[in-house]
């Protein structure tokens, strides 16, 4: 019963064969393979989006980190979520490749960012100068790090407000797919038809071992990208196993197929915390992940089980037994309904 992460969970079999696919014989390096061309017309393809640039790294932060660096001057604020991954996780990545750019935190109670606390945030603008931090990008999170889901009014909204002071926007969607499979839309409808200007498109949390695109919707931020990810350490030389990866990963929608699975299972899982007299779920989980809280006890009970998850809040073997704490379920494409039906029945 892994509830603990969808990084914890295992690659998926294509994506492994992929990778030993790749590995017959001598390839070009750095990017110059051929798998890396086809990575990129399939992505272009997927996003209706011909003139995009493409780019693979293998982290997620990487991703983020130099998207970011590419958008944002160093003297720049760059707004993001109170509970934005770029800021509570990635070890001051974002600050370090931008060269200094300052995090701007917009409130946002359930995780996702609201047009009004946005423009809210904004406001010092008119008061901006050279003492000051200067507006810069926007970055969005899609799926929020408390498991919530933008709709497509709300990025487009977020996306205009940017625009209009003449600002870029960053999507950071290492759960990107989870997010398509929850909205059931297409994935220009959730990016640069919406306002999006570079995109982070996850593979490692859906399947994948471990890769990431950078997608450029407006061509001309990506103009250094490359130079920027050798600068930084993030350009494989075997960049094979990485374009290995992500075109298992397109093939015959691979990625949402996986996605759909993993959010499958988590409705299943909500629904029966939703059942049960002592769950608390703290903020609407519309894709792969659930915020709970339970009295400590329950948690223990969990815990001894066999359930493997995050509390958040304390730790769940000691102290009060009333205590209620906060537990972060997560489920991967692996997970199916005989776990999550083995934990419910646990959870009594």
């Amino acid at each position: 019963m892994q509830f603990a992460s969808d990084n914890a969970g295992p690659a998926h079999p294509a994506i492994l064969e992929a990778i030993a696919r790749a590995n017959d014989g001598h390839q070009r390096a750095y990017g110059s393979e051929s798998a890396m061309s086809r990575v990129r017309d399939r992505i272009r393809d997927i996003f209706e989006a011909p003139q995009a640039e493409v780019h693979l790294v293998a982290t997620g932060t990487a991703a983020n980190a130099l998207i970011l660096g590419c958008m944002a001057r160093p003297w720049d604020a760059v707004f993001c979520s109170e509970h934005a991954h770029v800021e509570h996780d990635e070890g001051n990545a974002p600050e370090f490749y931008t060269g200094g750019a300052k995090l701007t935190l917009v409130p946002a109670p359930d995780g996702r960012m609201t047009p009004a606390a946005l423009e809210r945030a904004l406001l010092p603008e008119g008061a901006r100068s050279f003492h000051n931090a200067q507006l810069g990008p926007l970055s969005i999170t899609q799926v929020t790090e408390t498991g919530a889901v933008h709709d497509l009014a709300e990025i487009a909204a977020l996306s205009e407000i940017m625009h209009a002071r003449g600002q870029k926007v960053h999507m950071d969607g290492a759960r990107f797919a989870n997010a398509i499979a929850a909205l059931g839309c297409s994935p220009a409808e959730m990016t640069w038809k919406a306002g999006i200007d570079a995109l982070s498109f996850g593979g490692t949390k859906n399947g994948c071992l471990g890769v990431e695109a950078a997608v450029f919707f407006d061509p001309d931020l990506a103009r250094d990208f490359e130079i920027r990810r050798k600068r930084g350490g993030h350009l494989f030389s075997k960049h094979r196993f990485l374009s290995a990866q992500m075109q298992a990963y397109l093939d015959d929608d691979l990625w949402l197929d996986l996605a759909r699975r993993a959010n499958e299972a988590c409705a299943r899982l909500v629904a029966g915390l939703r059942a049960h007299g002592e769950a608390e779920i703290l903020y609407p989980a519309g894709a792969n992940l659930v915020f709970v809280t339970l009295p400590r006890a329950t948690l223990r009970r969990l815990s001894d089980g066999g359930a493997d998850f995050y509390v958040m809040d304390g730790d769940p073997m000691t102290g009060d037994p009333a205590e209620r704490l906060t537990a972060r379920l997560v489920c991967d494409w692996s997970l199916g309904a005989e776990q999550v039906d083995r934990f419910l029945s646990l959870l009594g």
